[in-house]
């Protein structure tokens, strides 16, 4: 490994850009302190390069006998794959050292510790969770993952319910919005998917629909959002679930980060009705994706009810409010999961699950299940208030 690739060596040189394996150590070795004691001695070091390549530079740096590690992210005034003509804000990476801060107060079980954020360098030290692997791999191994749903209701209630106006002062709300706007938060087709997207970009009504979840995502600063919550962004273990990667994170209608997570679930649910396996065992794991689904709405809910009691603005308190919230949050959430199942079919970033199936023919069969749910998603997503009657949409475009 070294800590530069073909990025920076078509780029123009970037001062606090890690030069090599040396630098990555030494920034290390200088953060994690009494954390991690074989850092701070004369004991080796090594680094690795673990990170996917698409935006950022992510490095374990770890003792010989990998007995201590850590993780180091760094992160480029550009989308790396890209290069230059596409630019991002490094803001993000202050973005994201905030909002996990955030996140571990509240669901220190369900995030990454963060070590340290070092502005000048645009880059954190954070815990290593190398002994979780990612949420992609898991669903296409058909992993069973029994406490993922219950773990991801709870995290998305404590983050959504802990920056909303129920729970913060105006004053301090208010500030916490102005010091998230992430200016960063503002394609690839299968060929034999080609009418199928043209279709969509013809859509009279459903740009309609569109354009005003669009207006709310941009006017509804309701809760701090990891706003990026999809199955790449999600470490698991059988017992435990990590979220990670929260540099889009701000403050926005509550329901979009539901609704990506559904979204996460349900496209890989489309993609399991073709994989390769067994016809009995692709049926049985869509349905084990389709249950996940509803047991996170269903903890969501019941953590959000909860923590509700606990609001000390009595006008929140009053009977029903709650109850009204958590249904505008899931009417939003069908309409943003709906969307998102159409952008990662027909947009830039694709998900590994549907690109696993190498036949076009094939894929295109999942990916049209996909545009057909998201479609019904969001054209009735304003209509639908039950999670059961939702889990039986889903089930008929899974069929």
């Amino acid at each position: 490994m070294t800590a530069q690739d073909s990025t920076a060596s078509t780029s123009p040189s970037i001062d606090y850009q890690f030069r090599d394996d040396a630098a990555v150590i030494a920034f290390a070795r200088q953060h994690v302190g009494a954390r991690y004691p074989a850092f701070t001695t004369a004991e080796e070091l090594q680094v690795e390069e673990i990170g996917d390549g698409n935006i950022n530079y992510v490095y374990r740096v770890c003792t010989l006998d990998r007995s201590a590690s850590v993780i180091v992210k760094q992160g480029l005034p550009w989308v790396r794959i890209i290069g230059e003509s596409w630019p991002l804000s490094l803001v993000r990476v202050r973005i994201e050292a905030e909002t996990l801060q955030f996140e571990a107060a509240c669901a220190p079980n369900l995030v990454p510790a963060l070590h340290h954020f070092d502005e000048a360098r645009s880059a954190i030290v954070m815990e290593d969770i190398g002994d979780h692997r990612n949420l992609r791999h898991a669903f296409l191994e058909r992993a069973s993952l029994p406490r993922l749903g219950e773990q991801m209701g709870s995290f998305l209630a404590t983050t959504l319910y802990r920056s909303s106006d129920l729970a913060l002062d105006a004053h301090d709300k208010k500030a916490r919005v102005a010091r998230f706007i992430n200016p960063d938060q503002c394609n690839r087709i299968n060929p034999a998917l080609r009418a199928d997207a043209e279709a969509l970009w013809q859509d009279a009504a459903l740009k309609v629909e569109v354009a005003e979840l669009k207006q709310r995502f941009l006017s509804a600063p309701e809760a701090l959002l990891h706003g990026d919550l999809h199955a790449g962004s999600i470490f698991v273990r059988e017992d435990s679930t990590k979220v990670i990667d929260p540099e889009f994170g701000f403050f926005g209608p509550a329901g979009f980060d539901i609704g990506s997570w559904l979204a996460a679930l349900w496209l890989a649910a489309c993609a399991h009705t073709e994989l390769e396996g067994e016809q009995g065992d692709k049926r049985d794991y869509v349905a084990q994706l389709r249950a996940q689904a509803v047991a996170s709405w269903e903890s969501f809910a019941r953590e959000y009810r909860e923590q509700a009691t606990h609001t000390s603005d009595a006008s929140f308190a009053a009977s029903g409010v709650a109850e009204r919230l958590l249904s505008r949050m899931l009417r939003d959430a069908l309409g943003y999961a709906g969307c998102e199942l159409i952008r990662r079919t027909v947009g830039l970033a694709h998900i590994l699950e549907l690109e696993s199936i190498s036949d076009e023919a094939t894929r295109a069969r999942a990916e049209r299940r996909a545009l057909a749910l998201g479609r019904e998603l969001i054209m009735t997503h304003e209509s639908l208030s039950d999670i059961d009657a939702i889990d039986a949409l889903v089930a008929r475009h899974l069929a």
